[in-house]
């Protein structure tokens, strides 16, 4: 079914206002994980910009490259693998029942991999402990130094077999990101801590009974409302849960927090998202771009922004395919004209300047280049250097 126009923008715009990537903003970077639960963060220097551009639109107090780093090193902000599996940003407020809700199906997915690389129970529970005394008591040490405190007990000390080691231990909460450091080329590098020092509450066994569902309503409640509309199917993707597990978190969450979820039927699917703003799509209450002044708008996010990876059946409303790997080796990160994707960036330093290589898929309007100026003095605030197109 081809989407109707009005609907595609009224779910653009509502998303993007509720990933705070519109007003109202977020006060910190913190409060953008607490809102989303979990924020995609592979690729890290581009990670910390996806908090930054939701923690302020005021140009004057946007949330700068350092900020971001600070709370991830002070704890506020936990870097690991989880969902999927693949690095995620989590509050440490969030991160226990997040994992103990998902970590046996991340084991369940890995375990092909466990096989082929020799993780089995008696081995991870070796070098699971292993890992756990060489980070005890704040001693936080790099991806590197624990490749080398392995390989001297015997362990794989590179490749597959120590990364699926080092993974299965911060699956099963003996791990998780430590205060980065920086090499001695100025590149910042992810420390390991020990989970337990760093996450309040800790409870270290999965999720049952009662605490489990709680936990699958918790989610639904967050994910829905903060990346509303959106369908069962993106949820479940989104989190490596069955739907059947998304559709028991959402009768949860109602009871969990009455009324705070609204659906509505658009295009043929069913959509579940704030209530406030179900109701306004519901009384066709559609935006219409051509009526906002404060448009052109272009931003610049990351490729694995949840604007982008947090939905699958409906990320057509994006208006492009993305994630893209282009076979030229060219940028991979996606630029957005008002809520759509409109071509393709990466940034690179050189001599102290961020040069920014942005290709539009087509010619930019004098207001559409301007917008982009705007947004890549944005960009050269929130690194602390000069930032120009090349």
């Amino acid at each position: 079914m081809t989407p109707d126009p009005a609907h595609a923008e009224s779910i653009r715009r509502t998303r993007l206002r509720r990933q705070q990537l519109r007003a109202p903003y977020a006060g910190s970077p913190g409060d953008v994980v607490r809102n989303l639960l979990a924020v995609q963060a592979q690729e890290f220097p581009y990670a910390r910009w996806t908090l930054a551009q939701r923690s302020s639109g005021n140009a004057s107090s946007l949330v700068t490259a350092s900020d971001v780093e600070q709370s991830v090193s002070d704890g506020t902000i936990l870097r690991t693998h989880i969902l999927r599996p693949t690095w995620h940003f989590v509050h440490r407020d969030d991160l226990g029942w997040l994992m103990g809700l998902s970590a046996d199906r991340l084991h369940q997915g890995n375990k092909g991999m466990y096989r082929q690389t020799g993780v089995d129970e008696e081995s991870a529970a070796r070098s699971g402990r292993i890992l756990g005394e060489a980070v005890a008591d704040g001693a936080h040490k790099t991806r590197e130094e624990l490749a080398e405190v392995l390989g001297q007990t015997g362990f794989p000390n590179k490749g597959l077999g120590f990364i699926y080691h080092l993974m299965h231990a911060e699956i099963s909460c003996i791990l998780v990101s430590g205060a980065p450091v920086r090499s001695a080329g100025g590149a910042l590098k992810q420390t390991y801590a020990l989970f337990e020092e760093r996450v309040p509450g800790f409870v270290g066994s999965p999720l049952t009974g009662e605490a489990r569902e709680k936990a699958l309503g918790q989610l639904a409640l967050r994910y829905f409302t903060s990346r509303g509309p959106a369908t069962v199917k993106d949820c479940a993707v989104w989190s490596g849960l069955t739907m059947k597990d998304v559709k028991r978190g959402i009768e949860v969450a109602n009871h969990i927090s009455y009324g705070s979820l609204g659906t509505v039927e658009l295009d043929g699917l069913d959509y579940y998202l704030a209530a406030e703003e179900a109701e306004i799509l519901a009384r066709g209450e559609h935006f219409s771009a051509a009526e906002d002044p404060a448009l052109p708008r272009i931003d610049l996010i990351q490729c694995y922004d949840e604007y982008v990876m947090g939905y699958s059946q409906s990320r057509h409303y994006l208006g492009g395919t993305a994630p893209y790997f282009p076979e030229d080796n060219g940028p991979m990160h996606v630029v957005l004209l008002d809520g759509r994707l409109a071509g393709w960036w990466r940034h690179g330093f050189s001599g102290g300047v961020c040069e920014l290589d942005v290709r539009m898929n087509r010619p930019n309007s004098p207001a559409e280049q301007q917008a982009l100026e705007t947004e890549v003095g944005r960009y050269s605030r929130f690194l602390a250097m000069e930032a120009r197109l090349v």
